[in-house]
């Protein structure tokens, strides 16, 4: 295995927790302390390492994926610094050492989730998503590739509902699938035009253009706050409306909202 450098302190087992709190995520699967992800065909494996991860294949095609999937491109040394200013991150934050926010690597399997995650559960979104990866995508050793953009396309909206898709959301999935929206060139726009893209499709709202800016995209002042457990955090731990927290948030909405809930949901 090949070392996978990450700024310290990093904390592989909290940072991974999401993968692990909502039942099995075969896209991103944990068996005994190593995560498997499917990387161009392959099988790349991920474990603790001081200074990183060891990770196996490590080259110029899973390094980026995984760079990206373990939060790579979030800055938390000012964000850190700032939050140490607020008596409510502050805490939580110290709390939380070492945690390094996921980000969803794929944009069509970032968009995909967000629609199985609409008005229920993560577990329940979870599961449903586990089983449209067993019917639509690939097992690669311990690893599943998710569904690729080309085979849900392919599928009819019939087919979604038979793994836990409900009528509409196999509409908007196999909708946005077949749609013209370029994926992989939504990085290159602003935060505003992202929103009007993603929007611009049917059954995708506010609340996931924004956690597509959030958990794929990594943009700073990306804020969910249509999201019930940010809402729930914000009135809990702040005591206002989630939309006035998040502009006494900026410019690191984002990272808060990573760190408020998962303050909130890791709290005794």
């Amino acid at each position: 295995m090949s070392l996978l450098r990450l700024p310290e302190p990093y904390d592989f087992e909290l940072s991974t927790g999401r993968f692990r709190a909502f039942g099995t995520d075969l896209a991103n699967r944990v068996v005994d302390s190593t995560l498997y992800r499917a990387v161009g065909g392959r099988e790349v494996r991920i474990l603790a390492r001081p200074g990183g991860v060891d990770v196996e294949p490590l080259d110029d095609e899973s390094r980026p994926v995984i760079g990206k999937l373990l939060g790579e491109p979030f800055e938390l040394e000012p964000f850190t610094a700032w939050a140490g200013n607020d008596p409510v991150l502050a805490p939580i934050v110290e709390r939380l050492r070492g945690f390094r926010p996921p980000l969803q690597p794929d944009p069509f399997e970032a968009l995909i989730t967000s629609i199985t995650a609409q008005q229920v559960s993560l577990f329940a979104a979870v599961a449903i998503r586990n089983k449209l990866i067993e019917r639509f995508g690939t097992r690669i050793g311990e690893a599943w590739a998710f569904p690729t953009r080309e085979r849900i396309a392919a599928a009819t909206e019939d087919e979604l509902f038979q793994v836990g898709f409900t009528r509409r959301k196999a509409e908007y999935a196999v909708a946005l699938a077949r749609s013209d929206l370029d994926l992989g060139g939504l990085a290159a726009l602003e935060d505003g035009e992202v929103r009007a893209r993603i929007t611009a499709l049917r059954g995708l709202g506010p609340w996931t253009a924004e956690w597509f800016l959030a958990r794929h995209l990594a943009r700073p002042r990306a804020w969910p706050a249509g999201d019930l457990a940010l809402r729930k955090a914000a009135d809990s731990l702040y005591g206002v409306e989630v939309t006035e927290l998040g502009a006494r948030l900026d410019p690191f909405q984002n990272l808060s909202a990573h760190y408020l809930l998962t303050g909130w949901l890791t709290r005794t």
